[in-house]
């Protein structure tokens, strides 16, 4: 399976050739500006599944600290961790790989976009080389000077939108986030110098559209991490447990029941080691309620 199976690649360069074309023969853009305003659209279409990606991720990170106690408690059985793993994104209702969906919609454009640059039909319909700032043929590769400044710009604006998207990753991530870009060089130099101002804004739109992610979409709150044998092993602060509770009405019922025997055992003492006298009869305390009276 290839990517031209998954998506319709001819589909995908036709739609750019016709928004090239808008762009140059309607609005009256240079070639240059027609793929910068090529760049444009595409990433408005996308935007919406980029936001969702963005919330997707922000829900991975406040999830990390209950990940990494997965991870730390079935280090040991890999294949219970993956188990647990999956239960508890279905629970939290989210896609791990969902941060990959953008990155993969760009992909058949810029194959589209590379495949139209090289075809004859697209050099045919620009005619005569057209300059656009610093580059004297879009529609061909980029040699001197010209591609030295193409890649000084792709790799700083690579660079910058790794730096704004890294922020959230973890240390490998970042490393190699901002390894790419000079690995990707290396086929860049072989590329069309109209595929390289298109990555170029690619990479600006990034950084804009990242900047504007952190506005309207806020870091939340991580989410506590449980401890293995919480749950149900202490009471809640300021209540008791049944244990305890039962404990503490023993102990007051052994001491309410060892005062009663002491005072027993002094009645029966009187205090003094002798016998202590009995009561008066009811026949006297009627003569002394009587006299009272």
């Amino acid at each position: 399976m290839t990517i031209a199976t998954i998506f319709p690649i001819n589909v995908i360069e036709d739609f750019a050739n016709e928004v090239l074309k808008f762009f140059h023969d309607n609005l009256g853009f240079s070639w240059g500006a027609a793929i910068i305003g090529l760049t444009i659209v595409i990433r408005l279409l996308i935007l919406p599944l980029t936001f969702k990606q963005v919330v997707s991720m922000q829900q991975l990170q406040a999830l990390q600290p209950e990940i990494k106690r997965l991870q730390e408690r079935y280090k040991e059985d890999k294949q219970r961790m993956n188990q647990e793993m999956m239960a508890f994104y279905q629970e939290h209702k989210v896609n791990p790989l969902s941060s990959c969906f953008p990155l993969l919609l760009q992909l058949p454009f810029f194959i589209a976009l590379f495949q139209l640059l090289r075809s004859p039909a697209f050099k045919e319909e620009i005619g005569a080389p057209e300059r656009f700032l610093f580059i004297s043929d879009l529609a061909s590769k980029a040699t001197g000077g010209t591609l030295v400044v193409l890649i000084i710009l792709y790799i700083g604006t690579q660079l910058g939108a790794s730096a704004v998207t890294a922020i959230s990753a973890d240390k490998t991530q970042r490393y190699i986030m901002f390894g790419l870009p000079f690995v990707f060089t290396l086929f860049i130099i072989n590329f069309e110098a109209g595929l390289i101002v298109y990555w170029i804004t690619t990479n600006v739109w990034t950084v804009g559209q990242q900047l504007l992610v952190k506005k309207l979409f806020p870091k939340p709150d991580p989410l506590a991490a449980k401890e293995d044998g919480d749950e149900g092993s202490k009471p809640a602060r300021g209540k008791p447990s049944v244990a305890a509770a039962a404990v503490s009405d023993g102990d007051t019922g052994n001491g309410a029941g060892k005062k009663d025997r002491a005072k027993a055992s002094a009645d029966a003492d009187g205090g003094n080691g002798k016998a202590a006298k009995p009561p008066p009869s009811p026949r006297k305390k009627k003569k002394r309620s009587g006299r009272s009276r």
